[in-house]
């Protein structure tokens, strides 16, 4: 899926706009026991309980892709015959109307769940979008729909206690201890079946929603997706960094890592500026041809690629922004933290002087520090070194 489409998706869930005719719930307790179940039609509903459905749905459909938005890919013995696969399809097939498959879905997904000590609501929706033929124009032309996006939406989301207040109660003509209630939090995870690519349905994906991007909740994609281990933004930085130096050794210099970053940011820039609407992904051997351009032997670019295959999979998508941060140049160390344009970081020099390791930045402009300018001796009268 690309922005496009995702973007399409949300502005469908809006009160009179989308075709979900009940809202199907399971609230669970913080140990794990279903305390009731319920379905409501989405028309008897207040406009005020129907906008709030509807946006924690929406929630889930919130995000960058490739961070809090993951798209998940089944294979394709999956989709021929797998468990995790028949059961999406099946609850997509009858719209959620089937009672038996919902019960069987709560119970799983309850117990693939951790959320501590957290009661929370397990909220499934099915919507069916006739999805409007686009000209070639990019414009929408409503009464030419060719196709209809069948698909269900899964949130889960905390329930969290209001603290007690003070509210006016109008027949005492006084404020009063209001009373604790127990509020929808926005779900913690989520997702979206089957995925909508080319603006229609591709039943090898799904879309999978993370609020926090430590907390995948692995055990729910393993029992509804199988897809394998989903890496945090933050794991795949690690694995990224550690296959960097543990390929390069000493020969991860500065020059080198600074050409890696300045490569990913002229792609991401270049990328922009196309306004294509996929996704920006590098696979493995993308970034193995950086490290061969910024100076990487064949030998340790080999055995980049081969650590970064075994931690991340043969057919890796890397969002770029999960391995390295291109807007921002910091170079840190045991007594100092620097931070500087990423345009300007060629500047600096790592240099060994007289058996002493030094950072050369040279500077044209006024210096401060802690916000007071300050003025550079003569040359000749304080040496450098």
């Amino acid at each position: 899926m690309n922005q496009k489409e995702l973007n399409e998706l949300r502005r469908r869930l809006a009160p009179g706009k989308c075709a979900i005719r009940r809202l199907y719930g399971c609230f669970v307790s913080s140990g794990g026991e279903i305390i009731s179940v319920f379905q409501a039609p989405l028309g008897l509903l207040s406009e005020f309980e129907n906008e709030k459905y509807l946006s924690l749905l929406k929630k889930t459909l919130s995000g960058a892709l490739g961070k809090s938005l993951r798209p998940l890919t089944f294979s394709t013995r999956q989709v021929v015959d797998s468990p995790e696969h028949r059961r999406l399809s099946a609850l997509r097939q009858c719209q959620l109307e089937d009672a038996g498959l919902r019960e069987e879905f709560f119970r799983a997904a309850i117990a693939s769940l951790s959320l501590g000590d957290t009661p929370y609501l397990i909220l499934l929706a099915h919507d069916a979008y006739d999805v409007p033929y686009r000209g070639k124009d990019d414009e929408d032309q409503a009464d030419a729909s060719d196709q209809v996006f069948s698909y269900i939406l899964c949130a889960v989301c905390p329930v969290k206690e209001s603290k007690p207040e003070l509210a006016y109660a109008p027949d005492d003509k006084a404020f009063h201890t209001k009373a604790i209630a127990q509020v929808l939090a926005p779900p913690v995870v989520g997702f979206l079946f089957p995925a909508f690519d080319d603006r229609a349905a591709n039943l090898y994906g799904a879309l999978y929603y993370t609020k926090g991007e430590e907390d995948v909740q692995q055990g729910f994609v393993d029992e509804f997706f199988r897809t394998g281990p989903l890496l945090s933004p933050a794991q795949q930085r690690e694995n990224f960094q550690e296959a960097l130096t543990s390929c390069l050794n000493e020969t991860c210099s500065y020059d080198l890592v600074q050409g890696v970053c300045e490569q990913f940011r002229e792609r991401i820039a270049q990328h922009k500026e196309s306004r294509d609407p996929e996704p920006l992904d590098f696979s493995i051997h993308d970034v193995g041809n950086m490290l061969r351009q910024c100076g990487a032997s064949e030998a340790q670019t080999a055995a980049f690629e081969e650590t970064c295959t075994q931690r991340f999979g043969p057919d890796a998508a890397l969002h770029p922004g999960n391995l390295l941060n291109s807007s921002r140049f910091q170079v840190e160390g045991p007594q100092m933290k620097i931070t500087m344009d990423p345009e300007s970081s060629s500047l600096v020099q790592a240099r060994i002087i007289h058996g002493r390791k030094y950072l050369l930045l040279p500077v044209t402009d006024e210096v401060t520090v802690n916000g007071i300018p300050i003025a550079f001796p003569a040359e000749d009268e304080k040496p450098p070194f």
